[in-house]
């Protein structure tokens, strides 16, 4: 079984191209979903944040998401202590997701970072979804009705698609300008016939 990931920064589209996979009978699992669902029912991981930032950052006795972005996201320490406790957690998860997907001939994982995380060396192909930041920018400023500055911020604490970019197995454009669905489907073919593309 082929693990294929799909990563992009914030408002690249990612997203998008999972659904399609997903539409296309794909097994998709998606990191930033399965890592907020973590957040709240992992009890270790609840413990181990408490410790880290303490009760300021929970609301009914909960990690409050709001909370923690505005933490981390202006500081980068922070964010590291965050990663540190959830992402161990989440690569467990993924774990055991695959088992319940052998036999599939390729699955999808979603991630915003899988990059900076080092994941990806544990996919066979990687696909980065790819976008003017200025296109991204005012995507994210729409769907999730915050300003520029939020905005900004979050795409600071991501690498830049230009150090993502040699890592990648396939690019792909999603600047509202060429079709995105033609080079999907060709890679479909490729990946459920067990080929990696060229």
């Amino acid at each position: 079984m082929l693990k294929i990931g799909v990563t992009g920064g914030i408002g690249s589209g990612k997203s998008t191209v999972c659904r399609v996979f997903g539409i296309l009978g794909v097994p998709v699992y998606n990191a930033d979903d399965r890592a907020r669902n973590i957040l709240y029912c992992d009890e270790e991981v609840k413990r181990s944040l408490l410790e880290a930032f303490g009760e300021s950052l929970f609301t009914g006795g909960k990690p409050d998401r709001r909370k923690l972005a505005s933490l981390v996201f202006d500081n980068s320490e922070a964010l590291g202590t965050l990663n540190s406790i959830v992402h161990p957690a989440v690569r467990n998860d993924f774990n055991v997701w695959l088992d319940d997907h052998h036999g599939e001939p390729y699955i999808v994982k979603e991630a915003a970072i899988l990059f900076e995380t080092g994941t990806w060396r544990e996919l066979d192909w990687i696909i980065l979804v790819t976008a003017p930041e200025q296109v991204r920018v005012e995507r994210i400023m729409e769907r999730d009705g915050i300003t520029r500055d939020e905005v900004e911020k979050r795409v600071d604490n991501q690498w830049p698609d230009e150090k993502k970019i040699p890592l990648a197995g396939t690019v792909i454009r999603n600047d509202d300008r060429e079709p995105v669905l033609p080079v999907l489907l060709s890679l479909h073919d490729k990946l459920s016939r067990g080929i990696l593309p060229a």
